[in-house]
This record gives C-alpha cells, sequence and structure tokens, in this order.
C-alpha cells in the first residue's frame, strides 16, 4: 500500500513521475485492444480506479464472473495485465527501480445500467476529494 503514484493535495491527485507512466500507460489501452474504449478514470496513490468498456462480446477468463468457453474472445485479465506489466516494465527501465510491483490480482465489476455507470463515474471523479 505504498503511495507510490503521487500524493492527493487540496483533493487533488497531483501524479510523480511513477503516476505519469501509469496514467500514459492507462490511456494507451484501446491502442493494444480495438474492441475498448475508456472511461473515467484517477491515478491514486498508490492504486487506479477506471472503467473499461468492451464493445464485443467478451470473458474476463474463468477465474471471474463472465465465463466463455471461447478463448479467442478478448479477457478483462489480458487487458490488466498487459496495462500492468507495461508499467512495470516502464518503471523498470527508465528508473532502475526494482522493487516496484504491482498488487496481484484486481477487483472487477460489471456495470448493468447507467445509474449503475453514473454512480461508479462519480465516485471516480470524486475519489481524490474524498481521500483524508
Amino acid at each position: 500500500m505504498e503511495c507510490v503514484f503521487g500524493d492527493v493535495k487540496n483533493g487533488k491527485m497531483i501524479l510523480n513521475v511513477y503516476g505519469e507512466i501509469v496514467k500514459k500507460c492507462w490511456i494507451n489501452i484501446p491502442r493494444h485492444f480495438k474492441h475498448v474504449q475508456l472511461d473515467e478514470f484517477v491515478v491514486m496513490p498508490n492504486h487506479i480506479h477506471g472503467i473499461i468498456n468492451m464493445q464485443r462480446d467478451v470473458g474476463n477468463a474463468d477465474l471471474r464472473s463472465l465465463r466463455t468457453n471461447d478463448r479467442t474472445k478478448m479477457k478483462l485479465p489480458k487487458i490488466i495485465h498487459g496495462f500492468k506489466s507495461s508499467v512495470t516494465r516502464i518503471v523498470r527501465q527508465t528508473h532502475n527501480d526494482y522493487t516496484f510491483a504491482w498488487q496481484r490480482s484486481f477487483y472487477d465489476h460489471i456495470i448493468r445500467n447507467d445509474a449503475d455507470l453514473q454512480r461508479i463515474r462519480k465516485y471516480i471523479k470524486n475519489n481524490p476529494k474524498n481521500t483524508a
């Protein structure tokens, strides 16, 4: 839970160099996964919140809520793995910081309706303001 991406000051997230790497890699996700669009996101001092909109039938592996037998479908864990791997590789190559590591796994939630989407967008947008 080390704060490696920056700090919240006056209710606003101030990214450090690692936080900027995280932001850049997050924004580049759709370049690597063509049926993905990004929605609201925020990089916090020790984690990230973001909405990934998948434009096709997708699964997120047999270990999570969207089960699929079709191995050709895009998988949410593959997206998150690629994102985390890219950040880790860049941090290690550009800053020689081999202690940098992500927490294992991630939390996912399927957004099923517009009310849920609006609630989550608001939570993400206000997260830095609500950090004590």
